[in-house]
């Protein structure tokens, strides 16, 4: 009897074990999993029920949550859509959410680890759920800026305060309307979400962080010139030979300077004379002289090969491994298989601009409670020290020049030092090339840097250069700033 006994306890004691388990499975481990899942129609409807925190510019909602009469209590809106999408991103019923809705998704929806009081609280109370708030460190006359200057251009813009690493504004076109896709008709929704991700355009993908990425061009130059200053053994005075044409090693490839002819005159070109006048040969040879592993440290330190959180993800910029000379000497103006992101390259001249520190960027300012009490406030962060307060001083002055009087004069301020450089990067022997701008104002007290890509060559094919077309727009954003 007593064995009968110890046997069913025992099998009572495994049942409530595996019970226990299972639950504890199901309600820790799983439970991220199970809420994410789109057949999970109670939760789909709970996390509805729910009223969103907004997200907010200058105090303004961009996203807010409004009552609604049907099954989902609210509906999310967006009252400014074209200006601010590829910011917000979007709410979609069954869908992941995008931008700042999906990165901070579990604080807008008030499910995160920090507002767990709050929810036991409301479970006494009997009050409804709300999430938090979300404040941005945008600029609305900015953002306003950056977007009416791109106009209809395929492309990006990326402003950044350069001490703090504060993103002011952020711009990808074509856009979308995200209310289109808030809607709460679920095939209606379906409908848009694939008539824009089959758009031949990609106004889904945020070309300022990410999508299908472009070769920089010229604006490459600057970090193979930050890695030239930084080994010791080059000055902006070094001279390199100047022929009209440069034959790449190993090949019957020759390439030429963007103007054609000699760089500045003179049987050798400077650095500085390169760097101003934007011209390839020479840095083809400096390129080679420097060789990979130095110019591929430097785009390390500035953060390429990594992706950076804004909080949405960005796709990591990339230099190329394992380059025979030819290609070597075609990445040191940013061709053949370099790829960046105007993020990237913003960081690169807020580097610059900020004495050799590099300040991870950032859209969000503060999170606040329902009650507006203070949540989270991201402090500003280092995120590199890729050179020093030398080699920034020096660059800065090279890209003044190059302003002033070089290559990328369009970026001009009236009363405002500008330091930039453009680019101009070719994408196959017929296609359109790909349009650069980066910089910063003032140069000598340095507010904002930007950086601008036009695709598709700004609709004139390869009669565009960086200079025309890009330039003009990051004078519009930095103006912005500098002249308020």
């Amino acid at each position: 009897m007593n064995r009968e006994l110890k046997r069913v306890s025992a099998l009572i004691l495994l049942m409530f074990v595996a019970l226990l388990t299972s639950t504890s499975i199901i309600q820790v481990v799983q439970v991220d999993t199970l809420q994410d899942d789109p057949r999970n129609v109670r939760t789909l409807y709970e996390s509805y029920s729910t009223q969103r925190g907004p997200i907010l510019v200058a105090g303004q909602p961009i996203a807010e949550s409004v009552p609604v009469d049907d099954q989902y209590k609210f509906l999310r809106t967006y009252p400014q859509p074209d200006l601010y999408s590829t910011v917000t991103g979007y709410l979609t019923l069954g869908g992941q959410p995008t931008g700042i809705e999906g990165a901070l998704n579990e604080q807008l929806s008030g499910t995160s680890n920090s507002q767990f009081f709050d929810q036991v609280t409301r479970l006494f109370t009997g009050q409804e759920p709300t999430g938090d708030t979300v404040e941005l460190t945008i600029d609305p006359a900015v953002q306003q800026a950056a977007f009416d200057a791109l106009g209809d251009e395929q492309g990006a813009v990326i402003a950044v305060r350069p001490s703090t690493g504060e993103i002011l504004a952020m711009v990808s076109k074509p856009g979308f309307d995200p209310n289109q896709l808030s809607v709460h008709d679920t095939a209606a929704a379906e409908q848009t979400y694939e008539s824009l991700l089959g758009a031949s355009d990609q106004p889904l993908q945020n070309r300022a962080i990410g999508g299908n990425l472009n070769p920089p061009g010229s604006v490459f130059k600057l970090l193979v010139t930050a890695a030239a200053l930084e080994s010791g053994q080059y000055t902006p005075d070094t001279p390199f030979p100047n022929p009209g044409t440069f034959e790449l090693p190993g090949t019957s490839s020759t390439i030429r300077n963007s103007e054609g002819g000699l760089c500045g005159g003179g049987d050798t070109a400077t650095i500085a004379t390169a760097l101003r006048l934007s011209c390839n040969i020479p840095f083809a040879e400096l390129g080679l002289s420097l060789g990979e592993q130095s110019i591929s440290e430097m785009t390390t330190a500035f953060g390429f090969g990594k992706s950076v959180d804004v909080p949405m993800e960005s796709t990591p910029s990339s230099y190329p491994r394992g380059l025979d000379q030819a290609q070597l000497a075609l990445s040191a103006f940013g061709q053949g298989s370099v790829r960046a992101t105007p993020l990237q390259m913003a960081m690169v001249s807020a580097g610059i601009a900020n004495g050799g520190k590099v300040m991870k960027p950032t859209l969000v300012s503060r999170v606040l409670a329902p009650d507006l009490s203070v949540r989270e406030q991201p402090q500003p962060e280092v995120f590199s020290t890729p050179i020093s307060g030398d080699t920034a001083s020096t660059m800065t002055q090279m890209m003044v020049n190059g302003v002033d009087n070089g290559a990328a004069s369009n970026a001009r301020i009236s009363g405002v030092k500008v330091a930039g450089k453009t680019g101009t990067a070719e994408n196959g022997s017929d296609d359109p090339y790909t349009l650069w701008f980066t910089g910063f104002a003032p140069a000598d007290n340095p507010e904002v840097a930007v950086a601008v890509v036009v695709e598709n060559g700004g609709g004139l094919g390869q009669t565009g250069y960086g200079n025309l077309v890009a330039a003009p727009i990051a004078q519009k954003v930095m103006e912005a700033v500098v002249n308020r």
